[in-house]
């Protein structure tokens, strides 16, 4: 198959960890890789942010990355790309006159809003991953939610017109009904991991002493690393490790801040971003990785985490009621003393570590690798070809007996 991936703002080349660069950058990258390993041809289209990159740009065999100029060559918040997406479209229109893709995967609503747009006139199949519902968001983050005022409409029109919905978990699942999509049309694809870098094998990042708590992911209010900086007050033996983001970042100050307002800058240390090739091993090296967002559409952290064989502490929201449900532990979002309460179990308990380590790095290794996701999303495409395909001939029959 000839299948393209819309990611307008997530670039799977971009370093992950910035405020606009996280898990669906992740997700992108990998299941291209892996798709094309399965055979197919895959183009990723995602938006030009620099006047210097090539407009093509290879990143594994058979996956190519387009840049495409839509909106100014320069970094401009995700928030703020809609204006653009009819250039985006018009670009997408053109490119797939000249050699039609035989599906089409957008990733974000804005995407949805752009493939739909592009493939309307070619009768390519259009299938989206929301990646985060703007419902959730407004639900949880209220008047700081920066989402543009047509978000929540917009997708609720993605979701009835695509011809298929990939979700990411069974409680998006319950999201798109809730906004009116409908069921026959929605298929459960998780995120996938690579386990050829995350597993138990390997090198462990220097530590002290003390137990280790690791929190990574991006630094942004509603990852809850807050919550875990409250709960390491109940914890006067362990340390906490915040990767991600750089040192300057506005969460990353309100986070050293609220240290020393508590007195935990001794047992508080914020590394900034790390490389991918070294985050196995720093998970490797943590007692417990705690990732307490108020919601998450999947959350890879916690799954990397559960591949190296290290015990998860999750919030009981989103992806994580999928994972991490019954070889973790799950608490309330923004519930320090809940969180203490699961943090100190596990860490007074070495055997209970143990048995969710095993039972994680089992789950992770059965269930999601990104092979296997390929070949489940692949067979989503092949539905929706073949349904795509019987709905034209239909059309054409009845055409023709008018």
């Amino acid at each position: 198959m000839r299948i393209a991936l819309i990611s307008e703002h997530a670039n799977p080349l971009a370093a992950v960890g910035g405020v606009d660069a996280g898990g669906q950058n992740v997700h992108v990258a990998a299941l291209a890789t892996a798709l094309a390993d399965r055979g197919h041809e895959v183009v990723v289209h995602t938006r030009r942010d620099r006047p210097d990159v090539p407009r093509l740009v290879p990143l594994h065999p058979g996956v190519t990355v387009e840049h495409v100029p839509a909106g100014p060559a320069a970094p401009v918040p995700k928030d703020e790309l809609p204006p653009y997406m009819p250039a985006f479209a018009d670009h997408l229109r053109r490119r797939w006159a000249e050699r039609r893709p035989d599906v089409v995967h957008a990733h974000f609503w804005m995407s949805g809003l752009a493939a739909l747009e592009a493939a309307r006139e070619l009768g390519v199949p259009v299938l989206q991953t929301f990646h985060a519902l703007g419902t959730v968001k407004r639900r949880w983050q209220g008047a700081a939610d920066t989402s543009p005022p047509q978000r929540i409409a917009a997708e609720a029109d993605i979701g009835r017109r695509a011809q298929g919905i990939v979700a990411t978990c069974g409680d998006e699942v319950d999201e798109l009904l809730a906004m009116g999509v409908p069921g026959e049309r929605v298929a459960v694809v998780p995120c996938g991991v690579d386990l050829t870098r995350f597993h138990s094998q390997g090198p462990i990042a220097p530590r002290g002493s003390r137990c280790r708590i690791l929190s990574i992911g991006r630094m942004v209010p509603r990852k809850g690393v807050g919550t875990v900086v409250e709960a390491l007050r109940h914890l006067p033996d362990a340390e906490l490790v915040i990767a991600g983001g750089a040192p300057d970042d506005e969460e990353a100050v309100r986070l050293t801040r609220l240290a020393a307002a508590h007195g935990l800058s001794d047992r508080v240390r914020l590394i900034g971003s790390v490389g991918r090739a070294d985050v196995p091993a720093l998970m490797r090296s943590a007692d417990v990785v705690v990732s307490v967002p108020w919601y998450e559409p999947f959350g890879i952290v916690p799954l990397e985490a559960m591949a190296c064989g290290v015990p998860v502490v999750a919030s009981a929201v989103g992806g994580h009621l999928d994972t991490v449900a019954g070889c973790g532990t799950l608490v309330p979002p923004r519930r320090p003393r809940a969180l203490a309460r699961a943090l100190r179990d596990l860490l007074d308990r070495p055997d209970l570590r143990a048995a969710l380590a095993l039972a994680g790095e089992r789950r992770a290794r059965s269930r999601y690798g990104w092979p296997r996701i390929a070949e489940r999303t692949e067979a989503v495409y092949l539905d929706v070809i073949a349904g795509q395909r019987n709905h034209d001939q239909n059309r054409i029959a009845a055409t023709a007996g008018g």
